[in-house]
């Protein structure tokens, strides 16, 4: 197979790249080469889709897939694909299940409705980004156009830094303010199992849209703090608190403290999406433990999170330890 990768040395690119590499198939990425390096072996073409002629290294060639990680202006995937849609067969456009619109039911399946967005539109919010990069791709891709509707990703190169603070948290040790209830639900995917099913679905040619995130449940906040717990192998301690005290604190659920989304809020719908769909078109996710020992291992090799490839530097997520230190000392432990 001959792959073309738009992006391909941030998070998800990277593991794109890396699975295929691992195939021996061919690899071509395109991107300004400002971020990451690539594997040996893998082409390396230069441009910047949103300049004028930004796209002219594409010109002449041919492959048999593209990835698109892309999560700026929905005109550059629409550029993109006019540009490739005689030389790539099918389109692979790596999406967002929040592009789906408010007020968004839990169980939420691909035919539910997305927000407004405009193909050629050249700003927006995160969803409307990812929704109108979705309209473009099959503006010009029709049902050649393949939709994956990630939920939360996580495993090794992650650049937002969500399970990479936990890691870290943890492995300072002493008391950890561990969100409750231990038997929380998850939903996410590890970058790993995402690309394999990209490649996968890519060279059968499937199109359409699919939510490419785990079933809820696969496993459960309690899992991933004693993954993590035991792949740092930290003197840490799990303080398992009820999520009303930490709501009432002020501490605000998937930034403060990450993945956590507790039963009842606004957001939870992100983590209970429908996935029939995707497992149905053989979407395979590893043990929660693989991630979690993999990332730190990771993230003991690089030694930090790194920036995000074409965004600006966010905000570092997590709680702080004077804050952290503060809570706890208000807080009675449920378990």
């Amino acid at each position: 197979m001959r792959l073309l990768v738009l992006g391909g040395t941030g998070f998800v690119g990277g593991a794109v790249v890396a699975e295929a590499a691992r195939r021996g198939w061919s690899v071509t990425v395109f991107n300004r080469g400002l971020h990451g390096d690539v594997p040996v072996g893998v082409r390396r073409l230069r441009g910047d889709r949103t300049a004028p002629d930004g796209l002219a290294a594409l010109a002449g060639g041919a492959w048999d897939l593209v990835v698109d990680t892309w999560d700026g202006a929905p005109r550059a995937v629409r550029d993109a694909a006019r540009v490739l849609a005689d030389a790539v067969p099918h389109y692979v456009y790596v999406s967002s299940g929040s592009v789906y619109a408010e007020p968004v039911p839990p169980g939420v399946g691909e035919e539910a409705s997305t927000v407004d967005a405009a193909a050629d539109a050249v700003d927006g919010d995160y969803p409307q980004l990812k929704a109108g990069g979705e309209r473009a791709a099959v503006e010009v891709y029709g049902e050649r156009a393949l939709l994956a509707r990630a939920g939360l990703i996580l495993g090794p190169g992650e650049d937002i830094g969500r399970l990479p603070w936990w890691l870290q948290r943890i492995a300072r040790g002493g008391p950890v303010l561990a969100p409750g209830p231990r038997d929380l639900p998850l939903q996410y995917v590890d970058a790993r199992d995402l690309a394999i099913w990209l490649l996968d679905r890519g060279a059968e040619g499937v199109g359409g849209a699919y939510n490419v995130v785990s079933r809820t449940g696969h496993a459960t906040m309690g899992e991933l703090l004693d993954a993590a717990v035991v792949a740092t192998g930290a003197d840490a301690s799990l303080h398992w608190t009820d999520p009303e005290p930490i709501l009432a604190g002020g501490v605000e659920p998937w930034n403060d403290l990450p993945i956590w989304i507790p039963s009842g809020h606004p957001y939870r719908w992100l983590q209970e999406r429908g996935v029939e769909r995707a497992y149905a078109a053989g979407l395979v996710c590893r043990p929660v433990a693989e991630t979690v020992a993999d990332t730190w291992r990771w993230l003991r090799a690089v030694g930090q999170v790194p920036p995000r490839a074409g965004r600006p530097v966010r905000s570092a997520v997590g709680l702080d330890p004077e804050r952290e230190a503060k809570l706890l000392a208000g807080f009675t432990p449920t378990a």
